[in-house]
């Protein structure tokens, strides 16, 4: 029994010790010496609310969601962004006694920064395999992987590390060797949920242009056939051939004109009127005025609120409205965060066209330059994207004093 005993309070000892050389990438006390931004008090915060996220029993797409808060309430300073990569390359603790390999976030759409997207995490010395990704991960936190449309267990199997099991946010499970290392490819993301019209992860995340909502956009020219088109998903119907004839329906909407050139009007497959409790009300789709701004399944406008995710009823964050964009992001101070998010889901999971992808960057830029955190700014988004005029308190949350549109 006594040997048992010390047995069991080494293993304990061991352990302990190898969490403590898990946090030796110095993330949480980066995060910490933060103090001067943000807040009073907001870096100790998430310090401490970080070292959850290491944590054998933690879903590995939770350290990715904490590294997004860190930029939204603490900047985009270099020491923020790097504070923040540093949490995202940190080794997570596993227990050796239940599993031999590590978990590894599948989810595409984190982290949603773009400065923190291509950073890839340490791994446990006894993990196979664990100099190339440990190598990988020192490179990344100066010199990001490419990334785009990618998850981090992605990104980790594109540069030749695949000994991981790879966790979605709801905690499904797949072998690493089960993924693609392309956008394209299929992963365990819940993107799914979001567009009805396809069962197909990779569907949803590259649809078609004219998979919009509802709205006529554009002319879409195909191979003429003798049949009209019968795809059953978006990413067939971007393929399909269609008729001939002078009009025609099917999973690609109603297309009418001759010949090979249609103009089609995409089925209703777009977000419609939700309430959500993270991101409250949202009135469905609508197109931008903008001819030639395709956004795709999405409608990308911002809010601003008092209130938001239990803040002071006085204190003011920014939003994306669209839950399919706003996916894995919470509110923030500082609007070029929620810019950045929802110019990342046009091409993760909205199948916006170039255009609308280059408006929103330009976009990114304008309210970056005027330098403002007010409803002014979120008006000035909305209207250089299409949607001069939107609700910027569609929750209706009691205010005072708020400039724009309530």
């Amino acid at each position: 029994m006594y040997t048992q005993t010390v047995l069991i309070a080494l293993l304990a000892a061991v352990a302990e010790a190898r969490f403590g050389q898990e946090q030796g990438n110095g993330a949480i006390a980066a995060i910490s010496a933060l103090s001067d931004l943000g807040q009073s008090g907001q870096a100790a915060t998430l310090a401490g609310g970080s070292i959850q996220f290491l944590l054998a029993a933690a879903n590995p797409c939770g350290k990715l969601t904490q590294a997004d808060q860190i930029v939204a309430e603490l900047g985009t300073s270099d020491r923020a962004i790097a504070a923040a990569r540093g949490l995202v390359a940190a080794e997570q603790n596993f227990n050796p006694f239940v599993v031999s390999i590590p978990s590894i976030c599948s989810d595409p759409t984190l982290p949603a920064t773009a400065a923190l997207r291509g950073v890839v995490p340490l791994i446990d010395p006894a993990v196979g395999g664990q100099d190339i990704e440990n190598a990988n991960s020192k490179t990344s936190v100066t010199t990001p992987f490419s990334a785009d449309g990618l998850s981090v267990a992605q990104v980790m199997v594109a540069q030749g590390f695949s000994n991981f099991t790879a966790v979605d946010l709801a905690g499904n499970k797949v072998a690493a060797s089960t993924l693609g290392s392309s956008a394209s490819s299929g992963t365990t993301s819940n993107n799914t949920a979001a567009v009805a019209v396809s069962s197909s992860p990779a569907a949803v995340a590259t649809p078609p242009a004219i998979a919009c909502g509802g709205t006529t956009l554009t002319t879409v020219t195909r191979a003429a056939t003798s049949a009209a088109p019968a795809a059953t998903t978006p990413a067939a119907a971007a393929t399909a051939s269609t008729s001939t004839a002078s009009s025609g329906t099917g999973a690609a909407g109603t297309c009418t004109g001759s010949g090979s050139t249609l103009l089609c009007t995409a089925p209703s497959v777009g977000s419609g009127a939700v309430t959500n409790a993270v991101t409250g009300n949202f009135g469905g789709f609508v197109a931008s005025t903008i001819a030639g701004l395709d956004f795709g399944l999405c409608v990308p406008t911002m809010k601003f609120e008092p209130g938001l995710d239990n803040r002071a009823t006085t204190e003011f964050t920014f939003q994306a409205q669209d839950p399919l964009c706003n996916k894995g992001q919470e509110e923030a101070l500082n609007p070029a965060i929620i810019a950045n998010r929802i110019h990342d889901q046009l091409t993760n999971v909205c199948g916006a066209n170039q255009a609308a992808k280059d408006a929103a960057a330009a976009a990114q830029t304008m309210i970056t330059n005027l330098g403002t955190r007010d409803s002014t700014t979120a008006d000035a988004w909305n209207t250089a994207l299409g949607f001069a005029g939107t609700d910027l308190n569609p929750d209706k949350a009691p205010v005072t004093g708020l400039v724009g549109h309530v």
